[in-house]
């Protein structure tokens, strides 16, 4: 990474609020099963931020495929209703278990399941803003993640794509000075495999990537991310995709370190 690079990421050293959203393969194993250090793993990282006082908004994934595991099936449905079904048998298991890890670090949570008509009415969207800044003001954590119980998935356009557009919008929504896409990956990589430090330009970035790449358990890919990196950087948010797996991975992105592929807000 340059030196310009570097002096880039320095912005993110003095980030105030923040979303980080970490997809369903970095939470669960392949059967959908919550990956329980993992877990531990990303709400450690969100918790260290949140001591350091960063005003922090948690969107995870993985409520669909830890049903897909509780309720013995092998891969996800396409009958909306057993998508439903599946999404509401998995969020229970998350959030008992945020709720545990959590409060193991003393902070509290708040959980928050919204849908596409949150965004699209105005009033809906200024009470979303309102419930989510009383919220990390008075230093709660929201979790959030699309209300699949009753997300239509058969109408084209209504459901978010693995919370990667979710995640943006909510950027968008509270003003954030940074959003963080925690996958599987160490960023974007080009045609070698290897990580791409900055993206300069989302459009260009998108060639480099495969529509509809994606995993057996979610929705997502990393052309999803990228698109979603489009709706934040244009907001003005400055995004970083990085390794969910990897230990200390967000204090690493917030001390401005070369870690994960950096996205400049305003990047187009």
């Amino acid at each position: 990474m340059s030196e310009s690079q570097l002096r880039a990421r320095a912005v993110l050293k003095d980030v105030r609020r923040v979303v980080v959203k970490v997809g369903t393969h970095a939470l669960a194993k392949k059967t959908g099963r919550p990956d329980y250090a993992a877990l531990r793993r990303v709400v450690s990282g969100i918790c260290a931020l949140h001591d350091a006082g960063l005003e922090v908004i948690f969107v995870s994934s993985g409520a669909v495929a830890a049903g897909l595991e509780a309720l013995g099936l092998k891969a996800r449905p396409t009958d909306v209703n057993d998508v439903q079904m599946c999404a509401a048998v998995g969020q229970a298991r998350y959030i008992t278990e945020y709720v545990k890890l959590f409060l193991e670090k003393g902070v509290k949570i708040g959980q928050v399941l919204l849908t596409h008509a949150d965004f699209d009415e105005r009033r809906r969207a200024a009470n979303v803003r309102r419930v989510l800044d009383h919220l990390v003001k008075n230093g709660i954590v929201p979790v959030i993640n699309e209300n699949d119980v009753v997300a239509d998935e058969e109408i084209k356009g209504l459901t978010f794509g693995d919370n990667d557009q979710l995640s943006a919008l909510i950027a968008r929504l509270v003003c954030a000075d940074a959003l963080v896409l925690l996958t599987t990956v160490d960023g974007l990589l080009d045609g070698a495999g290897r990580r791409v430090p900055e993206i300069v330009s989302v459009r260009e970035a998108l060639k480099l990537v495969k529509t509809g790449q994606k995993g057996t358990l979610s929705k997502g890919g990393m052309d999803s991310k990228l698109k979603a990196v489009r709706i934040a950087a244009e907001a003005g948010a400055n995004v970083v995709i990085a390794n969910g797996r990897k230990a200390g991975i967000l204090q690493a992105v917030f001390a401005g370190r070369d870690v994960g592929t950096f996205v400049p807000g305003r990047a187009l």
